[in-house]
């Protein structure tokens, strides 16, 4: 775009419009907090002139100076043209109005569980006062640990992870939050170096993607770590694992909550004879299951 069309762009009206052009005529993947241009577009351009994320109406109309113009404009040319998602550029995502910390070493925070955490996963879990253990297995940037932290106030939160840069991001968060006290960040490859607790409530989103869709993602998640995305051919690798040790670590009325995206057919090929609850949220369906201890042992 020249210098001279550029300067045409005067508002955030402005600013969003080309936005949303450029986002759809470049056809990039969304997906990592946006679902569609126009949110994408108003995102990018209120981060880039350090204006509250859900506050647009009162500025809509407001002129740009031009160093604020040319900020905003090569956060939408990186997004086009190197295909990053939004997260990577701003190095923040936003998960039920929670302001997490995020870059290149983590999945993009997105985990409907975190829908699931508001109401305290009522009402399979009585009274979210009465949790004394919970994990986060797979935390990546800790966001599910944290959340699970602030809906069980009472509760240790152990959360888990095999990569070190992505604990290196969860502590970040940890200490942002002021939860160091509650929530401990363990380096484990899956149970193997956890501390011999029954936990109440397990929360996992753990890598799922099949060998085929990994092989289909779009250049935005290609961004992403491959660790925490791929899952085996089935993409039921890791999932085999979880739920063959976690009645071990489960409480005699815990549950574990177990995200696995759209993989509903893998999992109940992979796990005939398991009959577990599926979760629905306002943004997934078939994609949340949850398992009491009873049905892991039988």
């Amino acid at each position: 775009m020249a210098t001279t069309d550029r300067q045409e762009l005067q508002t955030l009206r402005d600013l969003i419009r080309y936005g949303v052009s450029r986002l759809n005529a470049a056809k990039v993947a969304l997906g990592h907090g946006s679902d569609n241009a126009w949110d994408e577009a108003v995102y990018l351009v209120l981060h880039g002139l350090h204006l509250p994320p859900d506050t647009l109406d009162p500025f809509l109309d407001a002129r740009v100076l031009a160093k604020e113009r040319e900020r905003v404009l090569d956060l939408i040319d990186r997004r086009v043209s190197e295909r990053l998602p939004a997260a990577y550029l701003t190095h923040e995502a936003w998960l039920r109005g929670h302001r997490f910390y995020v870059d290149s070493r983590v999945i993009v925070p997105r985990s409907p569980i975190a829908e699931l955490l508001d109401e305290g996963l009522s009402p399979w879990v009585q009274d979210a006062n009465d949790v004394q253990y919970a994990l986060d297995m797979c935390t990546g940037s800790g966001c599910l640990a944290i959340l699970s932290a602030l809906a069980f106030p009472y509760a240790e939160v152990d959360a888990v992870d095999l990569s070190p840069e992505a604990l290196d991001v969860a502590r970040r968060n940890v200490d942002d939050f002021g939860l160091q006290d509650q929530v401990t960040l363990h380096a484990s490859n899956l149970f193997d170096s956890l501390p011999e607790r029954a936990y109440d409530v397990i929360v996992c989103n753990p890598p799922y993607v099949n060998s085929a869709s990994m092989d289909a993602l779009p250049p935005e998640y290609r961004h992403e770590p491959a660790l925490a995305l791929a899952g085996g051919t089935d993409g039921m690798d890791l999932v085999r694992r979880i739920l063959e040790a976690a009645p071990r670590y489960l409480s005699e009325q815990g549950v574990l909550v177990l995200e696995i995206g759209h993989e509903r057919d893998h999992f109940e090929a992979a796990f005939p004879d398991l009959h577990p609850v599926w979760l629905e949220t306002a943004q997934a369906s078939d994609q949340i299951l949850l398992l009491t201890r009873e049905q892991l042992t039988l």
